[in-house]
C-alpha cells in the first residue's frame, strides 16, 4: 500500500518562507509527476506546482517566482520551498503523485496526502 506523508506546514508572518515535505512509501515502481494543491476555506481545490519524473516544472501564476518545487528521486520526496509568502497562501497544502505500485501496471494511479496546513498571519 502507498502512502504519501506531508510535513512542515505552520504558521507564518506575511514575506516568511516554509518549507514543506512530502515522503511516498509503501510498494512502489515507479513515480511519475508530482505536484502540490492548496486549498483555502470556501475555495476550489487548486493546483500551486508540478514537477515531472525528469525535473521539468510548472507553477501556478501567483506563486511563480516566490515558490519552488523540487524532488529527490532516490528518497521518493517531493518538497515546496514557499518565500515571500502573502495572507492569500493560506491553505491547506496537499501533495498529489503519479504511481505505479508494480512493474505490470499499465498506467499510473494518483495518491493523496493528508494535507498540511499553511497559514500566514501577522
Amino acid at each position: 500500500q502507498v502512502q504519501l506523508v506531508e510535513s512542515g506546514g505552520g504558521l507564518v508572518q506575511p514575506g516568511g518562507s516554509l518549507s514543506l515535505s512530502c515522503a511516498a512509501s509503501g510498494s512502489i515502481f515507479s513515480i511519475g509527476n508530482m505536484n502540490w494543491y492548496r486549498q483555502a476555506p470556501g475555495k476550489q481545490r487548486e493546483l500551486v506546482a508540478t514537477i515531472s519524473i525528469g525535473g521539468a516544472t510548472n507553477y501556478e501564476d501567483s506563486v511563480k517566482g516566490r515558490f519552488t518545487i523540487s524532488r529527490d528521486n532516490a528518497k521518493n520526496t517531493v518538497y515546496l520551498q514557499m518565500n515571500s509568502l502573502k495572507p492569500e497562501d493560506t491553505a491547506v497544502y496537499y501533495c498529489n503523485a503519479d504511481i505505479k505500485d508494480h512493474w505490470f501496471r499499465s498506467s499510473y494511479s494518483a495518491y493523496w496526502g493528508q494535507g498540511t496546513q499553511v497559514t500566514v498571519s501577522s
